[in-house]
Order: structure tokens, then sequence, then C-alpha cells
């Protein structure tokens, strides 16, 4: 059922997109972990702009965060890792399609949602970096009792990290997109998965 795909998605995805919305601690600094910090402080930068958080000014805000997501999270990789080996059987302008669908998907379901969230902090705890790739651990403090381990997943792109997978509670966002997309392709077809995807999304917009 896509409803139930798409549900299982969002309490991985969302999970990791609550990092924004919090005020970070700097336990821990390395340069992974200060370019995700950075993106963290820009986020918050807009959520307590007093002119952005006027109702007439919604769409704005929400336009603002995509754009300081999107320097951040390499869409295309997280896309390419999802679709697994499907993807060496795409077409270059199926690829585009499926990136901008997929990156459509994150946007609109989840940025319209991070501000009915209140600020909780976060710490950054490790930084592992081999060659090109690193991860950043960090961990959302809701409570005393509670915590929720965040690792980011990001790569070296140019000069630039970026960020091609979230773990949460050690459940890898990659891995749960690919596992359901493989279902859907082999029970049906690409394009059913394609047509799911138009459908989800535009119904977000609306």
């Amino acid at each position: 059922m896509m409803k139930n795909y798409f549900l299982s998605i969002s309490v991985i995805f969302f999970s990791c997109l609550l990092i924004f919305l919090f005020t970070p601690s700097t336990a821990f600094s390395g340069e992974a972990t200060d370019q995700i910090r950075q993106t963290v402080d820009a986020v918050i930068d807009i959520l307590n702009n007093k002119e952005l958080k006027k109702p007439e000014k919604r769409e704005l805000r929400e336009k603002k965060i995509r754009q300081v997501v999107e320097k951040s999270f390499d869409f295309e990789e997280m896309a390419k890792r999802s679709l697994a080996l499907h993807w060496n059987k795409r077409s270059p302008e199926e690829r585009k399609e499926f990136v901008a669908l997929f990156s459509d998907l994150l946007e609109n379901t989840y940025i319209k949602k991070i501000e009915r969230y209140e600020q909780e902090k976060v710490i950054y705890t490790d930084e592992k970096i081999e060659g090109q790739y690193a991860s950043v651990k960090t961990k959302i403090v809701k409570t005393q009792e509670v915590e929720i381990p965040v690792e980011y997943k990001i790569f070296k792109k140019a000069a630039k990290w970026e960020v091609y997978d979230i773990i949460v509670e050690g459940v890898s966002l990659v891995n749960n997109y690919r596992s359901q997309f493989t279902q859907i392709i082999r029970s049906s077809s690409y394009e059913e998965l394609v047509k799911r995807l138009r459908k989800k999304t535009l119904k977000e917009t609306q």
C-alpha cells in the first residue's frame, strides 16, 4: 500500500529534519560537523526572523528554507542510492525527472511541517572522516529521559560536504526508500513508481 509506504518513510525523514529547528550545542567541533552546524544555524535564523513569521510571508519563508536545505543535501545522490540498481537502467531524462520528484516529495511533505515543533536541544557528539566520506553524529534531546540519535552520512563534493543519507535510531533513510522503491518496481513497474510519486507530490502542493 502506498499510504503505508509513505507513512513509514515519514517517521524517519521527519525526525531527521527536526534538527533544523533546535538550538545547537557545540559539544563537538570538526570540519564536517561545522558545515552541518552552519546549515542548522541558517534555518534557525530564517525561523526566528520576525518579518518572515508573518502569515503573508509563509511562501517566502518556505522557499528560503528549501534553498538552505538544497545546499546541504545532495538529493541526486540520495535518489540514486535509493533507486539502487534500477538507476542504471534509467535514461538521462528519466533520472532527471526522478531526482526532481524525489526532492519535491521530501521538501513538500516535511519542510511545511517543521514550524509546528518546539525548540529542543541538539548535541554534536562525534565526527569520523575517511577520505571523501564522513559521518556526523548528533543527539536530539527531547527530555532528560529521551534522546534521539541522528547520524548524517556525508561526502565531499568539490570543496563542500553534502548529506547523502541520514540514520535515525539505527534506521537509514536511503535503505528504507530503497526497500520500498524496489518492492513497488518488482510488483509493478518503474513507471508505476513514478506515477505514484507524481500523484503524491501533486497532492502535497495543493
